[in-house]
């Protein structure tokens, strides 16, 4: 049994039969549904995974979760100042982390830290993008430029043809649709779906701007049919659109 929580932002809570797995924990939603969940985990085991520093993918309260396993990137673990023993395991890309509940390879990122593909022992697959993605800002967006676009095409596919030469398909994948990027707010999505057989595709990094995500969604439904797409819809979300310059 697989649940998937959208609580904010990039962050997600994935629930197994023996693990809850919270995802790059920023906020809560307004409902506090992450610490609900937390509260009603009985003898499953809490992790968190945290691809990388940024404010918006980490929250440091996760330290105070008793008994909780904290998988955090190399980045984080240096600018947060969340070493071993409090972090159970620093990754670098590369990097993989191993116990009796979960495999995950730490990849690689476009932008800082780690993407992540964990393996559970059933053989299900679960990618978190983190921050890896196609980031085709328009040419004149001086401030978000930090390369060519052709070098980040590049390193973006570059990164899909690691996660292919681990699976070539996965079961569940979170992965950025930034309206930010305007008319290529799609591009990194497509390149993935084309690339990666996804079985479920959750939308992230979509700064509460859900009536322009829920039209892209529309758009990737017709042209991937074998992929189910799951997405906060603009009338049922509880997040304020956040408009970022």
């Amino acid at each position: 049994m697989i649940n998937v929580h959208y609580i904010y932002h990039s962050c997600f809570a994935v629930e197994t039969d023996d693990a809850l797995l919270v995802y790059d924990y920023w906020k809560d939603s307004r409902n506090m549904r992450l610490h609900a969940l937390i509260d009603t985990l009985s003898d499953k085991q809490l992790y968190f995974i945290v691809s990388h520093f940024h404010e918006d993918h980490f929250n440091p309260e996760i330290t105070e979760f008793a008994g909780a396993r904290l998988l955090v990137s190399y980045d984080t673990s240096k600018r947060r100042r969340i070493k071993p023993p409090v972090a159970t395991a620093v990754l670098r890309p590369a990097d993989f982390y191993e116990d009796e509940l979960l495999h995950l390879n730490a990849l690689r990122s476009t932008d800082v830290g780690i993407a992540s593909l964990v393996t559970l022992p059933d053989g299900t697959t679960i990618y978190h993008a983190g921050d890896n993605n196609n980031w085709y800002f328009p040419e004149n967006d001086e401030e978000h430029i930090r390369c060519s676009l052709d070098e980040m095409e590049g390193m973006f596919l570059s990164n899909l043809r690691e996660v292919r030469a681990i699976n070539k398909s996965v079961n569940y994948a979170m992965f950025p649709v930034d309206p930010r990027l305007g008319s290529e707010m799609l591009r990194g999505a497509c390149q993935w779906l084309q690339q990666v057989r996804t079985g479920h595709f959750y939308p992230m990094h979509c700064w509460g701007r859900w009536n322009e995500v829920a039209e892209g969604i529309e758009q990737l439904k017709e042209l991937f049919p074998e992929t189910e797409f799951h997405y906060t819809t603009p009338e049922a979300s509880d997040e304020e659109p956040i408009f970022l310059e």
